[in-house]
Parts: C-alpha cells; sequence; structure tokens
C-alpha cells in the first residue's frame, strides 16, 4: 500500500440518528442533482457499542446538510446480506459505495461490478483481501497495532509468571479479528503464558458471555486472564465471571479493545485491567474522502487514525469527556 496517512483529532460532532433512504442521484459516480452526492453505506450490522458510535459518525458526516443522500444499510453480520446490499446500491446508480466488510474475502466479483458500473467504492474500518485496483480508498485503524499494544501489556504484567489466558476472537475472517490476534500472538511470543482455550464471540456481548461461560465450565479457577478482542465480547464474559462467583479485574484480568463508554467505565471501576482504542468516529475522514474521489481529485490508498490505550487511572481521566 502506499503510505499510510496519520489522522488525528477526529471529532464526533453529534449522534443524529435518521437513515436516510431513497434513489440515487446522478449515479455512475457522476454527482447527484444539485451537487447532491448519492452514497450507498454497507455497514456490518450494529454487533456492538463501538459499531453504534461508528454508525452515528457516519450519519452525521454523511447528512443532508452536508451534501450528502445517505442510503444506509446494515447487514446483521451476514456476508451474503451485504453483497446482495452493495448490488442494490449498484443497480440503483448510486455516486459512491462506502463499504465496512464484514470479512476479508469474498468480494472480487461485486467489487469488479462496482467498478464496471463507474462506481468508486470507499473502505471504511476493515480491509478486504481483493486486488487494490477495485477500490479507490480505506479509511480505518490498524488492528495488527492495537493487538500488539494489548499484547505488549500482557507480555510486561503477566509475561514472566506462569499465566492461563483464554481468547474471545471477534467474528471469523474478519480483518479486525484476524489481525489482532496476530499482534497479540506476536508480542506474547516466549513468555510464560499458555492460551487455555480461544473461540470467537463474534464481537457480540450475548455471545461473549455465553463462550466465557463454557471456559469457566471447563477451567474454572485455572483461569488467570481474558483477552477479548472487544469491548462487548469483555463486557459479557464479565457477567458469566460475576455469576460463578469470581471478581472480574482481580480474579481474571481482562484486557479489551476499543474503549467505549461501558468499557471504560468496567476500566474505571476496577472490572477491566487495560483497554486498547479503536476509534470508531471514521465518518468525517470518509466524507471528506468520498466528496474527493466522487470529484476525480487524487486521494491516498490509505488513512490510519490514531489510537490510544488505557489503564484504571488512565480511564477514570478521560471517563467523562468521551464522546462515545
Amino acid at each position: 500500500m502506499k503510505a499510510k496517512k496519520i489522522i488525528t483529532g477526529i471529532a464526533l460532532v453529534g449522534a443524529i440518528a435518521f437513515t436516510a433512504t431513497g434513489c440515487a442521484g446522478g449515479g455512475a459516480g457522476g454527482g447527484g442533482g444539485d451537487g447532491v452526492i448519492t452514497v450507498g453505506f454497507a455497514q456490518t450490522g450494529s454487533e456492538s457499542g463501538w459499531r453504534s458510535a461508528n454508525t452515528e459518525s457516519m450519519k452525521e458526516a454523511f447528512s443532508e446538510a452536508n451534501g450528502f443522500n445517505l442510503i444506509f444499510n446494515a447487514a446483521d453480520n451476514k456476508p451474503e446480506a451485504q453483497i446482495a446490499a452493495v448490488r442494490s446500491f449498484i443497480n440503483q446508480g448510486v455516486d459512491a459505495i462506502v463499504l465496512a466488510p464484514i470479512v476479508t474475502d469474498g468480494w472480487d466479483d461485486v467489487l469488479k461490478e462496482a467498478k464496471d458500473a463507474n462506481i468508486p467504492v470507499i473502505l471504511e474500518d476493515r480491509t478486504v483481501s481483493a486486488s487494490e485496483d477495485l477500490y479507490a480508498s480505506w479509511i480505518g485503524l490498524d488492528f495488527k497495532k492495537e493487538g500488539e499494544t494489548a499484547g505488549k501489556w500482557v507480555a510486561d504484567n503477566f509475561g514472566s509468571t506462569p499465566t492461563n489466558m483464554v481468547v474471545l476472537e471477534g467474528t471469523t475472517g474478519s480483518s479486525a479479528a484476524t489481525d489482532r490476534a496476530a499482534g497479540f500472538d506476536a508480542a506474547i511470543e516466549g513468555t510464560d503464558i499458555k492460551v487455555l482455550d480461544s473461540q470467537t464471540g463474534n464481537f457480540t456481548r450475548a455471545d461473549g458471555k455465553t463462550v466465557m461461560e463454557g471456559f469457566l465450565q471447563k477451567y474454572g479457577s485455572q483461569i488467570n486472564l481474558l483477552f477479548a478482542h472487544n469491548d462487548d465480547m469483555g463486557l459479557g464474559a464479565l457477567e458469566a465471571i460475576k455469576a460463578a462467583g469470581m471478581t472480574p479485574g482481580t480474579d481474571i484480568k481482562i484486557v479489551t479493545i476499543d474503549a467505549v463508554k461501558d468499557g471504560m467505565t468496567a476500566l474505571s471501576n476496577g472490572e477491566f485491567n487495560y483497554i486498547v482504542e479503536c476509534n470508531p468516529l471514521l465518518g468525517e475522514k470518509t466524507a471528506e474522502v468520498v466528496k474527493k474521489v466522487v470529484a476525480g481529485e487524487s486521494v491516498d490508498k490509505s488513512y490510519i487514525v490514531e489510537d490510544q490505550a488505557f489503564d484504571q487511572e488512565q480511564a477514570k481521566k478521560v471517563l467523562d469527556s468521551r464522546p462515545y
């Protein structure tokens, strides 16, 4: 990929919850009527607090006031439904498509269809394995670095002591889950940390709780540490740990990724131990890139939003000022 541009200071102007619908404007990348740009946004679903904040950021940025007509679709984390949504956008002749791909693979055909229709595709949040010439740009986070940051903290704090860990993975086949796992595993390599079990919790609180219940039934007090690929799975696991009569954050240390309000609250209360941020406020930058692409201007192939990381004391300091 081309050189990555670091973006800082992205702020959510407000949380306006609306879903714009309707037929496309000018179509085929030519700009809608009266200068309005019709954009089809294929979101993954609403699986987590992070995803909800991301959706609100996108809807705010792609508002009528900002010159957009947004056609929104959330695929309930079903790849086949998301591909169908993208094909629908193509058939409607939208000016651009924004895609937050549920999984990495399987996008070649429909992305080629969009290219053949002269409709640019901008990836948001997650990435695809398809050829780079099938999409105009990608705006998102460095998932591997997030995993590395979490793994380094774990290695620094537990790596020299025999530690039994379980892992709640994100959606199987998603770039977020794959890259976070790779980064984390590399960071703890050579330590005394043993992975007892690792299963997907699909980035949801409900599945995180269910899988953690299974871990606790199987391993019980052998578990010293939990790494969850996102806050929501960690929060579900927290409920399971409490129900088992154990104390989250003490009996079982918990490390997660996202830094949404509920997760940061758990960290401030000592029920989580460390959180690596994954900034969901990608709307402003994505809208900026879409406008440039539709206007025929050059853009970078990738834009990475900067993340932070928090321990308990750091979380307490910023909790009240967090916009999500």
